[in-house]
């Protein structure tokens, strides 16, 4: 189980996935500096995480980390969120309030969304990050900062950049290192122990007894494709915990976000069905392992496609020699 994001260093990050790994590889040497760092990610990727763990492992640790997410609102209030006011600045301001880059002197400043700041916005920033120096909405004085910038993006600054969305000058400001974190579909070979370890934290939430996943449950999981990523994930197992009043986990306590909005979740808790009889719906073997659940739907899905070893990766959104390893783990058992 991760420690909380305010403890949470990059080297506490675990692992398996290639991929990955080499993002983490990087953000472990972006926080030795202080480089700024743009997260590519899917939306629930991970990447305020991410931010939070490098800034924990860098030399400003000791110093703020502050976050502001940079879209849905008004040039006034972006530029009052961000350089702070003085009092009678505007209606409604009834005392001098530091911005965000103020609070963040010394630290981290994490800018979400960076790619839906407005036009003025951007202005308003790359002065800050060319001079080092900013005024508060009303105010003369000019005043200073040292913040290390970390963004973060759901769509490419550079495709918004071609867009004429974003400025240029301010992309190359910002963009000293692109860290591009995968989604959750592409990281099919560590997805049972990140359903494990979610599932440990979601039962001791719950206070509940969970030892084991059905292997039908299982298949259900793998097989989908997870367009919320960590986020969605961890509200799902939490809902499979919250369901579950026995031991095991069966597959009618598997609901995806699509089946929850498409319910309109209006079903009263007490009448989901929760874990069948085990004399009702017995398990093919005694095996409840997540490495046992995995080979199963790898053998499957391999099957299933007539034992292509190209089009069965393709599907499970892994490498061919992947999938071979697998194969041959499944021939040694």
């Amino acid at each position: 189980m991760l420690p909380p994001l305010s403890k949470l260093r990059v080297e506490e990050i675990a692992t398996s996935n290639p991929a990955m790994a080499r993002c983490l590889r990087l953000a472990q040497l972006a926080a030795t500096s202080d480089v700024p760092v743009v997260l590519l990610g899917e939306t629930g990727t991970g990447k305020t995480l991410l931010a939070h763990a490098i800034h924990n492992s860098s030399t400003r640790v000791e110093r703020p980390f502050v976050a502001f997410n940079a879209s849905a609102m008004s040039d006034t209030l972006i530029e009052s969120q961000l350089f702070g006011h003085e009092r009678g600045a505007f209606t409604g301001a009834q005392t001098t309030v530091k911005g965000k880059f103020e609070l963040a002197n010394g630290g981290t400043l994490f800018l979400d969304e960076i790619a839906d700041m407005s036009p003025l916005a951007q202005v308003k920033i790359l002065r800050v990050l060319e001079y080092g120096e900013f005024e508060r909405l009303g105010s003369e004085r000019m005043l200073t900062c040292d913040v290390r910038i970390i963004c973060a993006t759901n769509v490419s600054l550079r495709e918004r950049v071609r867009q004429g969305k974003f400025r240029e000058d301010l992309y190359h400001r910002l963009n000293g290192l692109t860290l591009l974190i995968p989604p959750l579909r592409d990281r099919l070979d560590e997805l049972p122990a990140l359903i494990a370890a979610e599932l440990k934290a979601a039962a001791r939430r719950e206070g509940k007894k969970i030892n084991a996943i059905h292997p039908e449950a299982m298949d259900k999981l793998l097989a989908y494709e997870w367009p919320g990523n960590l986020r969605e994930l961890s509200h799902t197992v939490r809902t499979m915990a919250l369901f579950c009043e026995g031991r095991v986990i069966s597959s009618d306590h598997v609901i995806f976000s699509p089946d929850l909005k498409a319910s309109g979740m209006e079903e009263p808790v007490g009448e989901v069905r929760t874990q069948p009889n085990e004399k009702e719906k017995p398990a093919a073997d005694n095996d409840f392992s997540l490495a046992r659940a995995l080979a199963r739907h790898v053998s499957s899905v391999y099957e299933q496609n007539g034992r292509n070893q190209r089009r069965t990766a393709r599907l499970l959104g892994i490498s061919r020699g992947t999938l071979a390893r697998y194969l041959r783990k499944m021939d040694q058992k």
